[in-house]
């Protein structure tokens, strides 16, 4: 049976397996702060429709408050623990759209049903919800366990025992770039996304991350930053993991991998 991949743009993909729809990082929005959509439409009502929402981290592009309160009353959330307190409209929006939250560690494993389970990995980035605030919630990878293993790493940098806690796994979902001209520490680029996809050596890849949103009045400031990352993504793949099938869809675009 295949996986059906459907990428809404940033770091937002439905994953589809085994007749669970499962929802990562949900950012519905066509301008976050300082930031414009730039690339590909407000993804679509039946974007939201998801039996398990995958949150990797706090910051506000990751877990957006607007797009959660946008999910169907009873829709089950995966956060990193600490994520209530972290984030009170959090506990606000849950209870107003009776979400089911639990807060999971790496190494956690939450069963969902029809025998797919999910499992928090590990993440090297800043999971703190404000730049200076205090440290009160990990950031997070997940693993889907189903017909297929798809690994959905959110946010991260490139660490040495990526490739042993993730696991093997069928089909990555790896960051290739940003949402500014320039990436700090615990991100990856398209190069060291590429490392990372030798390590883990999946039959499929899928880059996100990249080409979606883009600081307003900054179009000119390294424009290569927000267009080229997933074409460089393929093009360091073909080298360092050549057997690896890597899709390039679309903003909006559904690509189901065997």
């Amino acid at each position: 049976m295949p996986v059906d991949i459907t990428w809404w743009g940033h770091a937002t993909c439905t994953v589809e397996d085994s007749g669970v729809r499962l929802l990562t990082d949900p950012l519905f929005a066509g301008r976050l702060a300082h930031l414009r959509r730039r690339r590909g439409a407000v993804p679509p009502p039946e974007a939201a429709e998801a039996d398990v929402v995958l949150v990797s981290h706090l910051h506000a592009d990751h877990m957006h408050l607007p797009s959660l309160a946008r999910l169907a009353p009873g829709t089950r959330l995966l956060v990193p623990h600490g994520a209530r307190r972290a984030v009170p409209g959090l506990a606000r929006i849950a209870g107003r759209r009776e979400l089911a939250v639990t807060e999971v560690v790496p190494g956690q494993e939450v069963c969902v049903r029809g025998g797919v389970r999910v499992r928090a990995v590990s993440a090297r980035h800043d999971g703190r919800r404000l730049p200076f605030g205090p440290h009160l919630s990990p950031a997070l990878g997940y693993v889907v366990h189903g017909a297929a293993d798809t690994y959905f790493a959110g946010d991260t940098g490139l660490f040495p025992a990526m490739a042993e806690e993730v696991g093997p796994v069928d089909v990555a979902l790896l960051p290739v770039g940003g949402w500014g001209p320039y990436l700090g520490p615990g991100h990856l680029d398209a190069a060291r996304a590429a490392d990372a996809l030798a390590a883990l050596a999946p039959a499929a890849a899928v880059p996100v991350h990249y080409g979606t949103y883009w600081p307003i009045g900054m179009d000119a400031v390294r424009p290569h930053e927000f267009h080229a990352p997933g074409e460089e993504f393929v093009r360091h793949a073909a080298r360092l993991a050549p057997k690896v099938a890597v899709r390039l869809p679309g903003h909006g675009e559904r690509v189901s991998v065997p």
